[in-house]
């Protein structure tokens, strides 16, 4: 049976699709300040990029988030309802550290770091998104942002995302976004933007 090509139309995301997702995304975060910090291996970083994303896809937001994807993008949401279960385990963790290497302790930090500013209030939250650098200004990830957006704004929610590259928030904040606060990482990591967006009700116009 001959496979349809995908476009840049959302689709559910699967298991059976972490192959081309985790390359996908390891593209897509190769220059990014935070991935940068956490592998800075220089030619070996993009495979080391591809197992963190295969690992957090397969054994966490796979499992209990909502994942979904284009031809050349992906993204993975968080429901309220879903974010005590996407906590990584500690398989998923040991996991996580061997692909880290010498640089897990300043993962755990950030990760903790990341956790104590995490919102009380039910919200949705975007953990990823990501799109091929070689796709980029064909709108996957405003598609893949849009489609997460709308069902955060069906539930009357909120919706949060960390953000450690500076060149989007621009982007983020198109669609509504607005930075919350700035702090940098443990151990003299580079900065990461907190965000959140209201939710938009259907009477109001939503950014294209």
């Amino acid at each position: 049976m001959t496979r349809m090509p995908m476009t840049n139309t959302p689709r559910t995301a699967t298991l059976d699709d972490a192959p081309d997702i985790s390359r996908t995304l390891a593209r897509a975060f190769a220059d990014d300040p935070m991935m940068g910090w956490f592998f800075p291996g220089g030619a070996s970083r993009e495979p080391d990029l591809t197992r963190y994303f295969t690992t957090i896809f397969t054994r966490q937001y796979g499992l209990h988030g909502v994942c979904e994807r284009t031809a050349s993008a992906a993204a993975f949401w968080v429901a309220p309802e879903g974010q005590e279960k996407a906590v990584p385990d500690a398989e998923t963790v040991a996991e996580l550290e061997e692909v880290l290497g010498d640089r897990a302790p300043l993962f755990r930090e950030a990760v903790e770091a990341a956790a104590g500013q995490g919102p009380e209030e039910p919200h949705w939250y975007l953990a990823v998104v990501g799109a091929d650098p070689a796709a980029r200004g064909q709108g996957h990830g405003a598609a893949l942002l849009r489609s997460g957006l709308d069902r955060a704004d069906g539930a009357g929610l909120p919706v949060y995302l960390e953000s450690s590259k500076p060149d989007n928030l621009p982007f983020y904040e198109h669609f509504g976004f607005t930075v919350l606060g700035e702090t940098a990482l443990p151990g003299g990591g580079p900065a990461l933007w907190v965000m959140r967006r209201e939710p938009v009700s259907a009477d109001r116009e939503r950014p294209t």
